[in-house]
């Protein structure tokens, strides 16, 4: 039984219907998107979660359905206060709740998730919008004010703390994803999946046949309504954790589980068992990888056994994999905890990079029983997405051709100060992520860990890396442009979004790593290596 309440905020009546509840079950708060989005469409959402013991609420944002008040008045800001405010006066205090969000109320989900912490239990994001930080307090208008002019501004959604609040939630997080979206950009879409997949219990939930509007599709979809609301109650990670269990030594249990920072294409966890052993557990959840698991996955445990007969490379011990996913909810690996941790700071520089130097020289020397795979590039003349300028062209050009002859070496492949661990007595505990063990120049192992040098400590670093590796008995480079166009195939790779590479960087305390700073340090490169190699 649903019931209509009003709410009065400041100078407006909000209202709001509600129903369910006495279950101590979580509260649902459904939130409408922008333009003429009200809680009317969202009332047979609402009712899937009463059905299910829940109490569950919508609400119309002031100028909206039947509330009071200007919508060209609204703001961000003023969304947000106004769910706060419903909020706590409708829902116990401290109770948890479950916060969805439709097109633009992906940010008011975000603000609110920042806001209760730890009493969000699960968020649903439908085709969801976020915003620059400068956007949150300028009224809407009529369309054609500072409002718009700030989110029409291209990439301005890239710096938006939404998704900083995103990346950092770990309860269950639902995306739902319309097969035509025409409202939001796919770069915000994946953007938000990037956040969500870095620590939370992440299902992507596809729409195919769905257009922008969810709210009217899961009203006129019951059977998609009912699968959306599972995946927001169910509780995650269960199939996992069993899993997990069944590896373990007899009588061994998991005593607690932490994140890992500095991850990009995973999500790793540490583990500690009742008797103090340390493990790590590895899982795909963002699609891509998923997709691609079980190659990475079996390549990564495989190369992990033979590095086991490997002095002077510290790599874990593998317990068990599910590549596919078949036990675990999502494809996963499980294998010993090395010491050490990733050191992104500029303290003790200097002696890092000869450490990293004479770890990826030993790499190099390593003569597999059977030879990986051939590398693959990581991107191509026709993919670069790089700034316009002739710099660029001229960079784009050097890799227009047929790749330089090589003697094949054993590559690490991702080999970067994100995936190498430093000890408190700086030595190198542990190098990580083997799942692109490749055959190929040792050139591309060196030009990778220079562009990462590059965007990280600047770009001298990154130039002077080769140096390093060659003063430390490194495998013969190739010279001039042959050279160039493997240092080039790999920091082309990230024009012009390296940003995203920063990621873990940033969680790890770099925030000064902006885009504007990696976007310099990245150019700067490119016409270092113009000049030294061309």
């Amino acid at each position: 039984m649903l019931s209509n309440f009003t709410f009065d905020h400041g100078a407006e009546r909000l209202s709001g219907v509600y129903g369910g509840g006495g279950s101590g079950r979580a509260t649902a708060v459904l939130l409408h998107g922008a333009g003429n989005g009200s809680k009317e469409r969202l009332v047979p959402l609402l009712e899937e979660f009463t059905d299910r013991g829940c109490a569950a609420l919508a609400l119309d944002f002031s100028g909206h359905g039947e509330s009071t008040g200007e919508l060209r008045e609204l703001s961000l800001r003023r969304r947000f206060e106004q769910a706060v405010a419903v909020i706590d006066a409708r829902v116990p205090a401290e109770g948890p709740l479950i916060l969805v969000g439709f097109s633009m109320s992906g940010q008011t989900v975000a603000d609110l998730a920042g806001h209760y912490g730890e009493r969000v239990a699960a968020i649903g994001l439908c085709a969801p919008a976020v915003y620059a930080a400068q956007a949150w307090d300028v009224p809407f208008g009529d369309g054609d004010g500072l409002f718009s002019e700030i989110i029409r501004t291209p990439d301005s959604w890239c710096e938006a703390p939404a998704l900083g609040v995103l990346r950092g939630y770990e309860g269950r997080a639902v995306l739902a994803v319309p097969g035509n979206d025409t409202v939001i950009p796919p770069e915000v879409t994946e953007a938000v999946q990037d956040a969500l997949a870095a620590r939370s219990q992440y299902t992507r939930f596809e729409l195919p046949d769905a257009d922008h509007f969810l709210g009217l599709w899961l009203r006129d979809h019951a059977g998609a309504r009912r699968e959306f609301v599972d995946l927001l109650l169910t509780e995650g990670w269960t199939a996992t954790r069993t899993w997990v269990a069944k590896q373990l030594p007899e009588g061994r249990t998991v005593a607690t589980t932490r994140f890992l920072s500095g991850g990009w294409s995973a999500q790793m966890r540490g583990l500690t068992l009742d008797d103090g052993t340390e493990l790590v557990l590895r899982s795909f959840v963002k699609p891509f990888f998923r997709r691609h698991a079980p190659g990475l996955l079996n390549r990564e445990a495989a190369v992990l056994a033979l590095l086991a007969d490997e002095d002077g490379i510290p790599a874990a011990e593998p317990i068990a994999v599910d590549a596919t996913a078949e036990h675990a909810d999502h494809p996963s690996l499980l294998m010993s905890r090395l010491p050490g941790r990733v050191r992104v700071d500029e303290e003790d520089l200097v002696r890092r990079l000869d450490l990293l130097a004479a770890q990826l020289v030993r790499i190099h020397e390593v003569v597999p029983r059977e030879r990986p795979r051939t590398y693959q590039a990581w991107t191509s003349p026709e993919q670069v997405r790089a700034p316009h300028g002739a710099l660029w062209e001229r960079a784009v050009e050097v890799i227009r051709r047929d790749p330089p002859s090589y003697e094949g070496v054993f590559l690490h492949r991702d080999f970067h100060p994100g995936n190498v661990l430093f000890t408190d007595d700086l030595r190198i505990g542990g190098v990580v992520d083997w799942v692109e063990t490749s055959w190929g120049p040792a050139d591309l192992d060196v030009a990778h860990c220079s562009t990462a040098l590059a965007l990280l400590h600047g770009p001298e670093h990154g130039l002077g890396f080769r140096d390093r590796y060659e003063a430390q008995g490194g495998r013969r480079l190739a010279d001039g442009p042959e050279h160039l166009y493997w240092r080039l195939l790999d920091s082309l790779a990230y024009a012009p979004d390296a940003a995203k590479l920063a990621g873990p960087w940033q969680e790890l305390g770099r925030t000064d790593l902006t885009p504007e700073v990696l976007g310099g340090r990245l150019e700067a490169y490119v016409g270092g290596l113009l000049e030294r190699y061309a």
